[in-house]
């Protein structure tokens, strides 16, 4: 039982940048993993990446590689997902999910879902 809120979603042009943030509470001793997930209008839900809660080893779709990066704050049970050089195909609702699997990557592996940031990138 882990309560997720996301934050941070806006407007930006192509090429710009943007920080999302994703507050856990509640049992997060039980995470193995904290992911991000984005869902475009008509489309299926992606994978964007995950963070290992005891390692923080990282995981990403190629799609983003190179340009995302998702980092932990154990202060604040935060993690947040750093977009750079965002892309009109990047615009989708942004979901933060935990999972009790380390190495979950799958949406049907994530116990827990946040209610969603809207990023939307114009050209």
């Amino acid at each position: 039982q882990v309560q997720l809120v996301e934050s941070g979603g806006g407007l930006v042009q192509a090429g710009g940048l943007l920080r999302l943030s994703c507050e856990a509470s509640g049992r997060t001793f039980n995470l193995g993993a904290l992911g991000w997930f984005r869902q475009a209008p008509g489309k299926e839900r992606e994978f964007v990446g995950t963070i290992r809660w005891r390692t923080s080893r990282t995981v990403y779709a190629d799609s983003v590689k190179g340009r995302f990066t998702i980092s932990r704050d154990n202060a604040k049970s935060t993690i947040y997902l750093q977009m750079n050089s965002l892309k009109p195909e990047d615009t989708a609702t942004y979901y933060c999910a935990g999972s009790t699997n380390f190495d979950a990557r799958a949406t049907h592996d994530f116990q827990s879902w946040g209610q969603g940031t809207q990023v939307t990138v114009s050209s």
